[in-house]
């Protein structure tokens, strides 16, 4: 094939797709995209949707569009090597996607009634959705649950197929009672082994109670994360006007001058 659509500035899809077929061609490619397979780039794709959540969080919007290009890449790369592999194309991809979207909003293109509350279209998902994993044999509350997720993410979907079916609390108060059972037992692992355990179940609490509060998780966990970054840097900038750096100060001081990145941040 010529190279003109690899060098088309406005070649598009077809473009990425060209250029990541000649880079996994064995005569002609890239040895290290050659090299990749399935298990060796999925990192790469966590790694790429959490980069665009994180420029979505900073309002980074200059750096969306190569975040989310970055990302789309990531679905050429994975559908390229299923093509090779004779498995399926980035048609069947987009098709398969399509195909999902319209049959999980019948209310937009069948003749359902558009007109519903948000609480009745989730009701209406869920049927669909439980529908489809019928239909894949998947008949456990919890199967379909994929693996791969972040943890913290697979424990809230965990938790919330479960809910489906009343193996729930009532109320935040009973899972406030667990948090302060798990940490008692944390407290008093006896080795490793027990306390990792311990910190687990810990953990898997904690997501159960943001999920009765509403909370996600993992951005309060991302906004903590920032905070705390925020903070540090502070007392980094505070002890670096005094010629100084954080291993030449004790923690009492850090301590102080964290209070005091905190009340400039509360007082606006």
């Amino acid at each position: 094939m010529s190279d003109d659509l690899i060098h088309d500035p406005k070649g598009g899809m077809p473009r990425l797709l060209e250029i990541m077929r000649r880079l996994r061609d064995l005569e002609t490619g890239c040895p290290w995209d050659i090299e990749q397979d399935f298990a060796s780039i999925a990192p790469y794709t966590i790694e790429e949707a959490y980069e665009v959540a994180d420029a979505i969080e900073r309002q980074a919007w200059d750096e969306l569009r190569g975040e989310l290009g970055d990302l789309l890449l990531q679905s050429v790369y994975h559908t390229q090597m299923a093509t090779e592999a004779g498995m399926f194309t980035f048609d069947d991809v987009a098709n398969g996607i399509s195909d999902k979207m319209v049959a999980r909003h019948p209310h937009v293109f069948g003749d359902e009634d558009r007109d519903k509350s948000a609480e009745q279209q989730t009701r209406d998902w869920e049927r669909i959705k439980a529908a489809e994993r019928a239909s894949k044999a998947e008949r456990g509350v919890l199967d379909g649950v994929a693996l791969g997720l972040p943890a913290l993410l697979r424990a809230v979907k965990l938790q919330k197929r479960a809910a489906r079916v009343g193996f729930d609390w009532p109320s935040t108060d009973e899972v406030i009672d667990k948090i302060v059972e798990e940490a008692r037992e944390l407290r008093e692992a006896t080795d490793p082994d027990h306390a990792a355990e311990e910190f687990g179940d810990l953990l898997f609490v904690m997501a159960n109670l943001a999920r009765h509060m509403d909370i996600d998780p993992e951005s309060a966990l991302r906004a903590a994360n920032a905070k705390f970054t925020r903070r540090f840097r502070a007392i980094e900038s505070a002890l670096a006007a005094e010629g100084r750096n954080p291993a030449d100060s004790t923690l009492a001081e850090m301590d102080a001058l964290w209070d005091a990145a905190k009340a400039r941040e509360r007082q606006g």
